[in-house]
């Protein structure tokens, strides 16, 4: 049992920028880097072991091999490997979308529905994002919105800066702003409705599909009710600070300001994921620099993260 340093799977979606290959250290052949999937055991795009016994395998492979008990107890109510971690990089806006609820992604898609959450790493100067709706609106409105492009009269547009959580339940209407980089925590899906796409083309040079019957079923027509803000206070311990950003029922999400080192603990009831937003680290020999992202299986006990920068550990409770 050992710290494993992940390689994450990169995607060039149409209004990607290249700040996760220039700045983050992500390796891809590609033009645009607009994501890359940190912690990711789906079958869209899977990490890579980078180090020790199991490196070259994919993190499902070796969970597969050792067993779920390296996920934690707090796993074992997952059917699938439970969450999907991503950096984001928006050069451009990303389509107006929403994601179905497990129920309805289950019966429908035959994967998991997606409530996520977003740690604004960075953003620009007048960047905002979509975020809900203004009002509750009725089925029909919205239905004729779209149809009459003018949804975007009754959307919530939020001005976002640096250190920004939002917390996106399934069934929320939201959009990526550009000039916007984040740290996004998911449910492991990869299931997205699009409604509106400013009227882009993909690569084949046709429109990108939409899906307006299936984000009508499933959009949620009412305003936000999570505030734009962490969880919880930054809370001072010996070596470092930690604040809660979010928890819900998939994921438990908290940054960590380390000055010097922090006393981690990955108990038997969950893993630990710790994603490197800036500063470098060691941990049990293994180096650690910004945009890194670390597998430590659950059970593997108290260890300590020595260095200086920003992390984000997530677990499972």
């Amino acid at each position: 049992m050992y710290a494993m340093k992940l390689t994450a799977p990169c995607k060039d979606y149409i209004w990607g920028g290249t700040r996760l290959r220039d700045e983050y250290g992500k390796k891809s052949d590609a033009d645009k880097v607009a994501e890359s999937w940190e912690l990711s055991c789906h079958k869209d795009g899977r990490s890579i072991i980078a180090n020790g016994e199991y490196v070259g395998k994919t993190l499902e492979e070796y969970i597969e091999k050792e067993g779920k008990k390296v996920l934690g107890t707090n796993c074992e109510r997952f059917e699938y490997f439970p969450i999907l971690i991503k950096l984001i990089d928006a050069k451009d806006n990303l389509s107006v979308q929403v994601h179905p609820d497990n129920e309805y992604a289950l019966r429908v898609e035959g994967e998991y529905g997606k409530t996520e959450m977003w740690y604004v790493v960075d953003a620009e100067e007048g960047a905002e994002l979509l975020y809900g709706f203004k009002h509750e609106i009725s089925r029909e409105e919205f239905a004729e919105r779209i149809k009459n492009n003018t949804l975007l009269e009754v959307t919530n547009n939020v001005p976002v800066h640096k250190g920004d959580v939002f917390f996106i339940e399934s069934g929320t209407l939201h959009a990526i702003g550009k000039g916007i980089l984040i740290a996004e925590i998911q449910q492991n899906s990869n299931t997205t409705y699009r409604i509106y796409d400013y009227g882009r083309v993909g690569k084949d040079g046709k429109p990108r599909e939409l899906h307006i019957e299936k984000a009508c079923e499933v959009t949620k027509l009412i305003p936000p009710t999570r505030p734009t803000k962490p969880q919880g206070e930054k809370i001072s311990k010996a070596g470092y600070s930690e604040t809660l950003l979010a928890t819900c029922e998939y994921f438990n999400v908290n940054k960590l300001d380390i000055e010097t080192g922090a006393e981690l603990e990955a108990s038997a009831a969950s893993f630990n994921s710790l994603l490197v937003l800036d500063g470098s680290f060691v941990i049990d020999g293994l180096k650690l620099g910004k945009g890194d992202s670390c597998f430590i299986p659950a059970g593997y006990g108290k260890y300590v993260l020595k260095g200086t920068g920003e992390v984000i550990l997530t677990d499972i409770v």
